[in-house]
């Protein structure tokens, strides 16, 4: 099949364009982007080690432009972001030429947006799976597994790291010319404004970094603060949680307080998104002041693990909490450290089982709807070098009254 790569020379696009030339469904691969020299190098790169790649230049700004490049292809992986700019026009650009389509969309505010389209892909024929990076995506597959061993699930969180275990690299935060990263201004957006979370078995809406203690499998204990993310959206509608969903970071109390400051800012009209996020990346004296009294209040990570999900529910008459994280090798270590990498590859085992019809039935559908998580894992396991006798996840659980501390349940980082 012919494979469009949307943003395919940025660092997530990238890796996916790697993996996914290696695929043995793919016959071709178009690297496309508005930048034509990178895609091109890139495309000279990835030559010889499965599909075909070409580079041809597409501006997804330009409506012609997005849909003749979208008509020459069977399948698209979006990796342009900010997706609360691109996702929806580039997913309704799909659909109208009936282009199967996934992407990594992290906003939750399009992901509502999006699976609104479904009844549109569906009288399309077309198979749209959103969110199939790392967060969403694999934190996404995680709850499917924690979530298989309960009748009926009450609570279910994701959570990823921020600074934990290893400190906030600035890097991360500045693109190649010194500029914000779009991930970075990403971030700025999901924690500030409102989020949307699960309370009490319905979405709602409120303010993020919102303090969670969770008390989990293995004597795991600690805290995390909540960000807007889409898991909370589709986890309500394949898991039907009766209690509460959210999407953690697991973050150190310094990190935390200081994006409390960034986010007051934000919200009072002193920062934009994308200032806030240079502010990210060189903090200043001044915000760095009014973050430490304000770090010594908040609770630690503790022992959670770094990129996990917890699921609690009753299984038969019993009610028990189920953690789902990735194992502790080096493999994965090194695997998940890499940002891109961490994003892209599930990107590319994601096009695999539509590509093959394991996960390919027409209509708008999140990760866990669609993708079979079993040999997901095998394969991601099989992709980043682990021995056969190695698993990529670990699954504990145990009896327990509740996932979180109640007494910790609604506090907040202070605002202001």
């Amino acid at each position: 099949m012919r494979v469009l790569a949307l943003g395919g020379s940025g660092a997530m696009g990238a890796a996916a364009v790697r993996a996914a030339v290696t695929l043995p469904a793919v016959t071709e691969v178009v690297v496309a982007d508005r930048d034509l020299a990178a895609a091109h190098a890139l495309a000279e790169a990835s030559a010889g080690h499965g599909a075909v790649v070409r580079a041809r230049r597409v501006d997804v700004t330009e409506s012609d432009d997005l849909r003749g490049a979208l008509r020459d292809a069977d399948v698209v992986l979006n990796t342009v972001g900010p997706y609360y700019r691109f996702g929806l026009s580039i997913l309704a650009a799909a659909i109208r030429t009936r282009t199967h389509y996934l992407d990594i969309c992290d906003d939750w505010e399009p992901t509502v947006r999006m699976l609104e389209l479904d009844a549109a892909a569906r009288d399309a024929g077309v198979c749209a799976i959103i969110g199939m990076g790392a967060s969403p995506g694999v934190s996404n597959l995680l709850a499917a597994r924690a979530a298989r061993d309960l009748d009926r699930v009450e609570n279910a969180y994701t959570a990823w790291p921020v600074d934990v275990p290893e400190a906030l690299d600035a890097a991360e935060t500045l693109g190649a010319g010194g500029e914000p990263s779009a991930a970075a201004v990403h971030w700025m957006q999901q924690i500030s404004g409102a989020i949307t979370v699960v309370r009490d078995g319905r979405l709602t809406e409120e303010a993020p970094l919102r303090a969670v203690t969770l008390a989990l499998p293995g004597r795991r204990r600690g805290t995390a603060y909540t960000v807007g993310h889409p898991e909370p959206v589709t986890l309500h509608r394949s898991l039907a949680p009766s209690g509460d969903a959210a999407n953690l970071m697991v973050v150190t109390p310094g990190t935390a307080a200081y994006l409390d400051v960034l986010r007051t800012d934000i919200d009072k009209g002193r920062l934009t998104n994308e200032s806030a996020a240079r502010e990210l990346a060189e903090p200043s004296l001044r915000r760095t002041l009014r973050a430490m009294p304000r770090a010594t209040t908040l609770g630690s990570h503790g022992t959670l693990p770094p990129f996990f999900a917890a699921v609690t529910g009753s299984a038969g008459d019993e009610h028990r909490t189920v953690l789902a994280h990735l194992t502790d090798t080096a493999e994965i270590a090194r695997f998940t450290a890499d940002m891109a990498r961490f994003t892209g590859v599930p990107l590319a085992l994601g096009l695999a089982q539509l590509l093959d019809a394991t996960a390919r039935r027409p209509g708008v559908h999140p990760p866990e709807a669609i993708i079979d998580p079993d040999r997901f894992f095998t394969d991601l396991g099989i992709r980043i070098g682990l021995e056969p006798s190695q698993h990529v996840v670990s699954v504990e659980q145990a009896p327990s009254a509740a996932l979180v501390d109640n007494g910790k349940r609604d506090r907040r980082v202070h605002r202001g």
